[in-house]
């Protein structure tokens, strides 16, 4: 697991009340056992300014889940990007399992099997979206930003 943070992100515009708590840079677990799909979607989210956590299969993502809530609810994810098909728990499993403990964060799915029955179930279980590999990154971009317009209200 990563856990990288991005520097000299810009923390509010001029006109801003400097005395003012700057804004919290956005936090985006990103989770495939692929570890080529974590580093180009890691790049190219850090390259937009966002901190990114890594996890590298089901269990692993339960795991960064629980110990960022434990250790401070402000580190806990703003938005999960997740593979379908992981070993331990897939996709699904655990935007079902966050469902049922009542998390609202948003749950973008990326899979390399994607069909009509896997979205239905993802959007009935509430994902944001389902994202079919391989994808543009501008379309996950776009989704990113939608996703993390949702949890601003």
């Amino acid at each position: 697991m990563v856990h990288e943070q991005t520097e000299g992100v810009a923390r509010g515009a001029a006109w801003e009340d400097p005395t003012s708590e700057p804004a919290r840079v956005p936090r985006i677990l990103v989770a495939d056992d692929q570890s080529e799909m974590r580093t180009l979607i890691r790049k190219m989210l850090m390259r937009r300014g966002y901190e990114v956590v890594e996890a590298s299969d089901g269990p692993d993502l339960v795991r960064v889940l629980i110990e960022g809530l434990t250790a401070d609810e402000s580190r806990a994810p703003d938005l999960i990007i997740t593979d379908v098909r992981m070993p331990g728990f897939t996709g699904l499993e655990v935007l079902a399992r966050l469902r049922r403990e009542q998390w609202t964060t948003p749950v973008i799915l990326i899979t390399a099997f994607g069909d009509a029955q896997l979205h239905r179930e993802a959007l009935r279980l509430g994902a944001t979206c389902v994202l079919n590999k391989p994808f543009d990154m501008d379309e996950l971009r776009g989704a990113v930003e939608v996703a993390l317009t949702m949890t601003r209200g």
